[in-house]
């Protein structure tokens, strides 16, 4: 069956182009009796807008590129995919198709090479940085986007999870178990989410008034050999707990225990700030943060789905987590 055009409609029922076009768009002045007869001719003969069509007529292109750090590592998939769950359930259903493009946070060159060629109408960074180059970049050119993840560029919209207050009520948990000596691990300081975290993990000391132990808080701890050499200072203080801020550390931290047979709970308690595949199945459970990461993704679509359409978006922290109690702080 030939697929049929807005010429082939015009024709069919002696009207012009831009009849046909109004009818479709729902814009434009038009008679309500011809719009009833174009769109029932358009659904008898199943017509379907061509999109690339479409896109010239309104200077679109229907993509939006999803920016991820070309530095991700493997234990980083399982929250990229969830967010893209929900990035093109929301884009799919607008007709946009996602180009997926990896960056390096240092150098915007290729990033700069798709809004220049046009290749978008938006973009998604799915990463955010204290000092965010690619972030800065986006402004400065006026293309619309959105972060997962707060950022510091003045006027850019986001959306993320309430990493503060959720990381704020775990350390709490562990504080009210009369614990005294909790150790902190976190990665690289430059994220926003880890600054964040560690935010929380102060002012849960702060509000039950209790002395931070500075020394047992260990940021930048990505490197294997690093954390290995951290956990090993930690062990020798005798902390009564290791908080890990992600799955990626605290998956790193067991497998060392299970090396060195500490036994947890029983030697020493374990908590993450973040839960996911990775940990769901650990033995014993581990107490941890779970987030919905695809109704993250779907925030951040719906946001720039709106900012291409030039409306008034504001930045939003989802209030949705859930503290996991497992049998590693028990």
């Amino acid at each position: 069956m030939k697929n049929i055009t807005i010429s082939d409609v015009a024709e069919a029922l002696g009207v012009s182009k831009t009849t046909v076009s109004r009818a479709i768009s729902g814009k434009g002045r038009i008679g309500k009796k011809t719009r009833e007869k174009v769109l029932a001719y358009i659904e008898e003969h199943h017509y379907t807008p061509n999109v690339i069509a479409r896109g010239l007529a309104q200077s679109k292109t229907y993509n939006i590129g999803v920016v991820v750090p070309a530095e991700y590592n493997i234990t980083d998939l399982p929250f990229f995919q969830s967010c893209l769950f929900g990035i093109q359930e929301v884009a799919a259903g607008m007709d946009y198709d996602i180009l997926l493009i990896l960056s390096n946070p240092e150098d915007t060159s290729r990033l700069e090479r798709v809004v220049i060629n046009r290749k978008v109408d938006g973009l998604i960074l799915m990463r955010t940085f204290v000092e965010d180059k690619q972030a800065n970049m986006l402004a400065k050119k006026g293309i619309p986007f959105v972060t997962i993840g707060g950022t510091n560029v003045a006027h850019a919209v986001w959306v993320d999870q309430d990493h503060k207050n959720a990381c704020k009520e775990l350390t709490s948990l562990l504080i009210r178990q009369k614990l005294e000596r909790i150790a902190l691990i976190g990665g690289d300081e430059k994220y926003m989410v880890t600054q964040k975290r560690l935010c929380g993990y102060l002012e849960a000391f702060k509000e039950a008034k209790v002395p931070v132990r500075k020394d047992l808080i260990y940021l930048g701890m990505d490197n294997p050999a690093l954390l290995d050499q951290c956990v090993n200072e930690i062990l020798n203080k005798q902390a009564d707990c290791i908080v890990s801020m992600d799955d990626a550390i605290c998956d790193n931290v067991l497998k060392k225990f299970r090396r060195e047979h500490i036994h947890v709970p029983g030697d020493i308690k374990a908590a993450s700030f973040y839960n996911s595949s990775i940990l769901e199945n650990h033995v014993p459970s581990i107490t941890s943060l779970s987030f919905d990461e695809r109704e993250l993704g779907t925030e951040a679509c719906r946001s720039l789905m709106a900012l291409i359409e030039d409306k008034e978006v504001s930045s939003a922290e989802l209030p949705g987590y859930r503290v996991v109690s497992g049998e590693s702080t028990s």
